[in-house]
């Protein structure tokens, strides 16, 4: 009779030692390295002439931008239907701007301008308040900013929409919109939201809707209320991983929001939507004010032609900007404004960008 305990082979223990581990520490082979910090240099004045615009940038010193936005202060009474969002867009040091030869025309972009426009009414109380979001991941290191255009849109109560695609194998991010000229002070992005280069999606004329993964572009949409053409055009602008990163066991997951109105002339709406626990950071947002149902039809413009975007940022539950340094920001919203005298069948929609790297 063998008197001696027996001894477990040491591969045997190590492997149940393992699977003790894995059950006494759940998670510990997995976690989402993604961490976003929003950063706001606060308001400028302006613009203090009609027909005008300023233009102010928000700076990530660590980290690069996956993102960014723009807040107005409006005033009251009919003067704040003249103070628009002209701009929501990435540059290279501040006051660039991309709007040259399209396709690739950054990297590791770390500057988010925020342009305020104005039409024929002014007041001092008009300000522009831009945000950028700063990424930082052990995996997605390094960007790339991707820019579309069109002419236009030309004619009164017309859209001009553009969509910038991410290279293949590469992760959108976020994204932003751009008009130009000023002088043409009917005309501002009204759009600008995350979508697919797919046949389900119009190839950029449908958004994303709430809850879709992995969107690969960006699209803006360009409002014309009737100031004529004067070299009119509308920009796109799609912030993507960098090239030779494997992306494929990242998830972006969408999240969307659509509300009725504003329908009353000279009125304001916002709208907001947030990341859950399980869909990763946020990482950026998008908004629009629109004729409804985005992400099931090819966009189409809201009631009124001088209805207009007054916001699309980063902010708590309750639609209110996040502070300057926020490492916690889950939400984003869209502020709309309608022109006058009221714009019926408007509505105001939001996007939520949420990031997991899968490190």
């Amino acid at each position: 009779m063998d008197m001696f305990p027996r001894r477990r082979p040491l591969a045997g223990r190590a492997l149940i030692l393992s699977a003790l581990l894995a059950l006494a520490i759940p998670g510990t082979a997995y976690a989402n390295t993604v961490g976003v910090t929003v950063k706001t240099p606060g308001a400028t004045s302006g613009p203090g002439a009609a027909f005008a615009e300023i233009s102010t940038n928000a700076h990530c010193s660590s980290g690069l931008i996956s993102g960014g936005g723009i807040n107005q202060a409006i005033g009251t009474g009919s003067s704040s239907n003249g103070n628009k969002i002209n701009g929501t867009s990435p540059s290279p040091d501040g006051s660039t701007e991309y709007t040259g030869s399209t396709g690739v025309v950054g990297t590791d972009v770390a500057y988010w301008l925020g342009i305020g426009g104005s039409g024929g009414a002014v007041n001092a109380s008009f300000s522009s308040t831009p945000y950028a979001m700063c990424i930082t991941s052990n995996l997605i290191n390094h960007t790339q900013v991707v820019m579309n255009k069109v002419a236009g849109p030309v004619t009164s109560s017309t859209v001009g929409l553009v969509t910038a695609t991410c290279p293949s194998g590469t992760r959108l991010l976020g994204g932003g919109a751009r008009i130009t000229p000023a002088v043409v002070g009917s005309l501002k992005p009204i759009a600008s939201f995350p979508t697919f280069n797919d046949s389900a999606h119009g190839y950029g004329q449908k958004a994303a809707a709430d809850g879709e993964t992995n969107p690969d572009s960006w699209s803006a949409v360009g409002w014309n209320g009737g100031g004529g053409d004067s070299g009119n055009t509308t920009y796109a602008y799609a912030v993507c991983s960098g090239s030779g990163i494997n992306v494929s066991g990242t998830t972006v997951k969408v999240r969307f929001s659509e509300v009725s109105g504003p329908t009353a002339g000279t009125a304001g709406a916002t709208v907001t939507v947030g990341c859950g626990q399980n869909d990763g950071k946020l990482v950026s947002g998008g908004a629009a004010i629109s004729g409804g149902s985005v992400t099931t039809t090819n966009f189409t413009g809201p009631g009124s032609q001088g209805d207009h975007l007054n916001g699309s940022y980063p902010s708590d539950s309750g639609g209110s900007p996040v502070a300057d340094g926020a490492t916690n920001a889950a939400y984003w919203s869209a502020f709309t404004h309608t022109g006058a005298p009221s714009s019926p069948n408007t509505y105001s929609d939001v996007w939520a960008l949420c990031a997991d790297d899968g490190v």
